[in-house]
């Protein structure tokens, strides 16, 4: 597949200023140069440069569309090969007509999803784990997050996981020599040696996971549940915080019928809120099911905003939430803070402490900053890590990183036992294949191309 040359359309669909296709492969300059009609013939151009002209149909010399045609030589390009970047007006048709033209030559066909970022690190120019970053930074749902994927892709986590990798090769070197010429080592000596590795490595992952936690929440987001009964705020709510009425709202319990998803950022921590039906007993059969859905998203969140209206008592059904509560990560908001309050705060206090209870008005907007701070707080303990720190935040990366800090704690066991040290290196090379998995080095075939199938096409 690296021998033949792919296409795409590099930019989202719709209405635009520009619209962008790449080309990448060994006849990219060939083939886009037998449509490109311009001063400077596109084969004779040199990289990195820039060429007005026209995309003519060449078996009638029509003019199809105004373009700048970008060139990449090989090796100075995203992929590695030669690439050409053709600069389009933004319309569907324009980008349409273009790229149909392309694909009916027959040195080229129709890229897959990610197939430009995958030959990349195929051919070398990135790694496992900066390919993966590629899509964090595509997906990125606030500037910290965009920053953190930002740091990945140029290599950061790639460096200090082949600084903990260079280490165990050290080790397994020293083991190997022990076990070729054992009448020139002092196996006590080589045991110390591999507990003092083991131990330095562990060290470096446990910094590496420290981050882990905060980084999957840039990642991903908090899945946030906003619950309650009927006409608490719950839709004013989620309008507030997304800035703009994405929730319908109006006096008549029930009005919410379904699930509202709208992603948020608040204090550089990105929410996944779900508006939900208010949760009620009804005789509606519509609304049963939207209260089935609040239910569902209710035991799936990683947050629950549980909205009492404070000009209201408790009903039965809310201390019944309160209760399904217990154990789980929520904030409860006493919300109608404007009009005069009827809910008993002793009852709520029962369930949860002064820091999980925001009192705030939704409809002037009074508290809401407290919200944030709180949400702040029970996540990230006020504020999050240094931008100095090297965030790891993909689940797999996380997930690896467990493994080979358990592969060292075995080989460190064994050392300390006295077992055989052929035996204890089997622990210390899986410890290194499974930091090897991290950026690709050591990662099977059929997890490359998952990776690689959830990127969109043209990236």
């Amino acid at each position: 597949m690296l021998t033949d040359t792919i296409a795409a359309i590099s930019t989202a669909v719709g209405e635009s200023g520009i619209a962008v296709i790449r080309v990448s492969g060994p006849e990219a300059v060939d083939e886009v140069g037998r449509l490109f009609r311009s001063k400077t013939a596109l084969p004779e151009s040199a990289s990195h440069t820039v060429h007005y002209g026209f995309i003519v149909d060449p078996a009638t010399e029509e003019k199809l569309e105004e373009v700048l045609v970008t060139v990449f030589r090989a090796p100075r390009s995203f992929t590695t090969e030669d690439v050409v970047e053709v600069s389009t007006h933004g319309g569907i048709i324009s980008v349409k007509r273009v790229m149909d033209l392309l694909l009916q030559q027959r040195g080229i066909r129709l890229a897959e999803p990610g197939e430009f970022t995958k030959r990349a690190f195929l051919n070398g120019r990135i790694d496992l784990s900066q390919a993966e970053a590629v899509i964090d930074l595509i997906r990125s749902k606030s500037d910290r997050a965009f920053s953190v994927a930002l740091k990945q892709v140029g290599g950061e986590l790639s460096r200090k996981v082949s600084e903990l990798r260079y280490t165990l090769v050290e080790t397994l070197a020293h083991i190997e020599v022990n076990i070729d010429y054992p009448e020139h080592d002092v196996e006590s000596m080589t045991m110390e040696f591999i507990k003092q590795k083991c131990a330095a490595v562990s060290e470096g992952i446990d910094v590496l996971l420290k981050t882990a936690n905060q980084g999957k929440i840039l990642r991903e987001g908090i899945t946030t549940a906003i619950v309650g009964r009927p006409n608490v705020g719950k839709s004013s709510l989620m309008n507030a915080l997304a800035r703009e009425n994405k929730a319908i709202v109006t006096d008549i319990p029930g009005t919410t019928r379904d699930v509202i998803e709208e992603y948020v950022t608040i204090n550089q921590i990105p929410l996944k809120l779900l508006d939900t039906a208010g949760i009620r007993e009804t005789m509606d059969v519509v609304e049963q099911i939207g209260v089935e859905r609040s239910r569902e998203a209710f035991s799936d969140a990683d947050l629950i905003l549980l909205v009492l209206s404070g000009a209201e008592p408790l009903h039965e059904d809310e201390i019944a939430l309160m209760e399904q509560l217990k154990g789980r990560t929520a904030i409860v908001l006493l919300n109608k803070m404007d009009l005069p309050q009827q809910l008993d705060r002793e009852v709520v206090r029962r369930y949860f402490s002064e820091e999980s209870v925001v009192e705030l008005s939704v409809k002037t907007e009074q508290g809401l900053d407290h919200l944030e701070e709180a949400i702040a707080t029970l996540f990230f303990g006020g504020q999050l890590e240094s931008n100095d720190l090297t965030y790891v935040t993909n689940v797999r990366h996380i997930a690896l990183f467990k493994q080979a800090k358990q592969s060292l704690a075995d080989a460190y066991e064994a050392a300390d036992s006295g077992i055989p040290i052929d035996i204890l290196q089997i622990d210390v090379r899986l410890a290194w294949e499974q930091l090897g998995e991290v950026i690709g080095d050591s990662a099977p075939d059929a997890l490359i191309d998952q990776i690689f199938s959830q990127f969109c096409l043209g990236k």
